[in-house]
């Protein structure tokens, strides 16, 4: 079975910064692309940063030059190093794989549970 489980979340206080990290779990061959949404209260989930297995990364245009996308394919974990964090920044985080390849099928769309970040003074 195949799990992704999420940490890192907490209070920041506005122009500081965190780090979340999403962990694979499993016997794992590889995974394709992993990504990084969000959902604020009231609003519907969405992309923040997606990443390759070759390493090709998007950004949403609102997290641009302040977040950075990266993963260690070795560790099937991929992370987002937030900076010059905003309040408008404030959501549950919640890791995706797009497919994961296991020894009897691929996995399609895992999500993790989330974090909570929460970016106030």
């Amino acid at each position: 079975q195949v799990q992704l489980v999420e940490s890192g979340g907490g209070l920041v206080q506005p122009g500081g910064s965190l780090r979340l990290s999403c962990a694979a779990s499993g016997i794992i061959f590889s995974i394709n692309t992993m990504n990084w949404y969000r959902q604020a209260p009231g609003k519907q989930r969405e992309l923040v940063a997606g990443i390759t297995s070759g390493g090709s990364r998007n950004y949403a245009d609102s997290v641009k030059g302040r977040f950075t996308i990266s993963r260690d394919n070795a560790k099937n974990t991929v992370y987002l190093q937030m900076n010059s964090l905003k309040p408008e920044d404030t959501a549950v985080y919640y890791c995706n794989a797009d497919a994961i390849e296991t020894p009897s099928r691929t996995v399609f769309g895992s999500w993790g549970q989330g974090t909570q970040v929460t970016v106030s003074s």
